[in-house]
């Protein structure tokens, strides 16, 4: 047993929603201790070795606006980057990276253990120290008590986690780790709403017995994109990926298996991510497809291990090598570690407001795949969100609440605690009401001056954004100061409309098929700027019509979150709503009345009912 002093924050675990919440909550100055079951695998991947893709590429850009580790990370350890959704809008483009396991790792723990004002200790929380509604602290395993202002659980999936293959299942957070039992009795006695939800990984292949002479080589971009603003180029040296496809063979292996699957025998009670099935699921409910794409994403530059994107499974592994060789390119590959299922509890994010602490208790609070998320990116932003918040209560300031209207994290957590989750829920672009505003690229533009006012911010970082707003500012101050008549825009080559209106040149951008080259003819001074200053503005400009039109939508919205719903109001007591509604409000407690207006059943009498309701709280409160 040991002694150690008070902290402001404790972190309980040390994947994605961990590190991000220790690391946002020591950038704040609050004393904080990273609490690791193993320091081996503080920061480990253990799923795909991937970050970002569509929504998701777009928190991880926010989570570094923040000046978060995620972006920083993924760009030190990026072995190959893609700008998917590259032909569409920027709004719906999302920057993604394969990335080096090992590297990744290694930049994690070097950010996270050179972080002033953050401890990691390496034990077990087997229980919470409460007084009342407040945790005080927390218990390891070896009796050693840690005191804490503010403790923040990211437990992923290791609460009564259960791993399966086939008919075969045992206790496990993930393949080769124990899951948390004790620490989940300690919650179960907060009488929290709960369920279970499952995930699962593919086999993992040997990269030295696939044929890849047989394979389709996908490269990464020409020009990366990379998640970090502060980023300039990739830092590993840049490999591709190989693609081959499920066929008719593999189909009829798994069709005969169905049975032996863990979720198709019966095994798992917990729902599965819709987004990411398993190949089981596929097989089943796309009877009518004839193969699916695999991925063959290589876990490092210096690891022969490779992770096979788009099957999945829980089949024995008997049936999993089966399978696996009847698929083009490997015909003789070894399985190095089998396909598994895994399933765990998670909690109701109902059960947490805005900041991610619980209702019930004053600073407890959840991040991760224990509110019901999937995907690291989710995890990392939840992480953010909880760690600058039980900092800043720690410090004895008031919270920090992202909006649907500003972030995509602001999306996600509006999700979950007004709507929770049936299923593990993952990001996409088409979850968020104004995304032509909320766009990857100008991520730094929408929250960067939030981290400035929280002070949260490294000065090379406000030195690097201050400049580039300089720049962009007196760009767009040249172009929509610069006037044009149809007849000199035609006389530079392009054709528009001889309607005798003046356009200024930033109304020129907003064309499609404009570009800078055509306006550097028109204003030749425009070339002073860089390249980089050049595209932000051109994507600026071009959404600029529709973001000013999503303004008033915006606006509206503000003002119902702006609204706050006393935390004690008594629903049960409301005459005229129904008892459904009662019942559900009763659950939810919603915080404002944005909130409230998304729950199911919720009507406009009703939201005009609870309005009368507040106005009239506030009334007697002011008296």
């Amino acid at each position: 047993m040991f002694h150690v002093k008070q902290y402001d924050v404790v972190v309980i675990g040390g994947g994605h929603a961990g590190c991000e919440a220790a690391y946002a909550s020591a950038r704040l100055g609050a004393e904080t201790l990273l609490i690791t079951m193993k320091m081996s695998d503080l920061g480990v991947m253990s799923c795909n070795p991937a970050i970002g893709g569509l929504g998701k590429g777009h928190l991880v850009r926010e989570i570094d606006a923040m000046d978060g580790i995620m972006g920083k990370v993924a760009d030190a350890a990026g072995i190959q980057f893609r700008l998917l959704n590259r032909r569409k809008g920027p709004a719906v483009q999302g920057p993604r990276a394969q990335a080096d396991r090992a590297l990744y790792q290694a930049a994690m723990q070097k950010h996270i253990l050179g972080s002033d004002h953050l401890d990691v200790i390496e034990g077990e929380v087997i229980d919470f120290q409460v007084d009342k509604q407040k945790v005080t602290g927390v218990m390891l395993r070896d009796g050693s008590k840690i005191a804490a202002r503010n403790t923040v659980l990211t437990t992923g999936t290791f609460l009564r986690g259960i791993i399966h293959i086939g008919d075969v299942s045992y206790s496990g957070g993930r393949m080769g780790d124990e899951a948390s039992t004790k620490l989940c009795e300690r919650i179960d006695s907060f009488d929290l709403p709960k369920g279970r939800l499952k995930t699962g990984t593919p086999p993992r292949l040997d990269s030295r017995t696939i044929n890849w002479s047989e394979l389709e080589m996908q490269p990464g971009d020409e020009t990366p994109t990379l998640f970090s603003f502060m980023s300039i180029k990739p830092a590993a040296k840049q490999i591709s990926c190989g693609i081959t496809h499920t066929n008719e063979k593999t189909h009829q292996i798994i069709r005969q298996n169905l049975d032996k699957s863990a979720m198709y025998g019966g095994h798992i009670e917990g729902i599965g991510p819709r987004y990411c099935p398993s190949i089981e699921d596929k097989i089943v409910r796309f009877a009518d497809k004839q193969s699916h794409q695999i991925f063959l994403e290589p876990e490092g530059l210096n690891n022969h291990m490779i992770y096979p994107n788009g099957i999945s499974t829980s089949l024995p592994v008997d049936i999993q090598e089966a399978y696996v060789r009847s698929i083009k390119g490997l015909e003789n590959v070894s399985i190095i570690q089998p396909g598994y299922a895994i399933e765990y509890d998670y909690i109701d994010p109902r059960a947490l407001n805005g900041q991610l602490r619980l209702k019930d208790f004053e600073n407890l609070y959840f991040a991760g795949q224990i509110n019901g998320t999937t995907g690291y990116e989710e995890a990392a932003a939840q992480g953010l969100v909880a760690g600058l918040n039980a900092a800043l209560s720690a410090k004895g300031q008031g919270p920090i609440t992202f909006m649907r209207s500003d972030s995509y994290i602001g999306v996600m957590i509006d999700d979950l605690i007004t709507r929770g989750v049936t299923e593990p829920y993952r990001m996409f672009t088409s979850r968020a009401e104004f995304r032509l505003s909320l766009r990857a690229d100008n991520a730094d533009q929408r929250l960067t001056p939030l981290a400035f006012k929280l002070g949260c911010v490294s000065s090379k970082r406000r030195k690097l954004f201050d400049k580039k707003m300089d720049q962009i500012n007196r760009c767009v101050d040249v172009l929509v100061s610069s006037y044009f008549t149809p007849k000199e825009i035609s006389d530079h080559g392009y054709k528009i409309n001889q309607d005798g209106a003046r356009r200024s040149a930033f109304d020129l951008l907003s064309f499609p098929d404009m570009d800078f080259d055509f306006i550097s003819g028109l204003i030749p001074s425009i070339d002073r700027y860089p390249s980089d200053i050049q595209q932000q503005v051109k994507k600026d400009a071009l959404y600029a019509n529709y973001i000013e039109r999503q303004k008033r939508d915006i606006e509206a919205l503000q003002r119902d979150e702006a609204i706050k719903i006393p935390p004690s109001l008594d629903y049960g007591s409301i005459e005229g709503l129904s008892a459904e509604l009662k019942l559900k409000l009763q659950k939810t407690r919603p915080e404002t009345i944005a909130q409230a207006s998304k729950i199911d059943g919720m009507t406009p009498a009703a939201l005009t009912l609870l309005l009368a309701i507040i106005r009239k709280y506030e009334k007697r409160k002011i008296a």
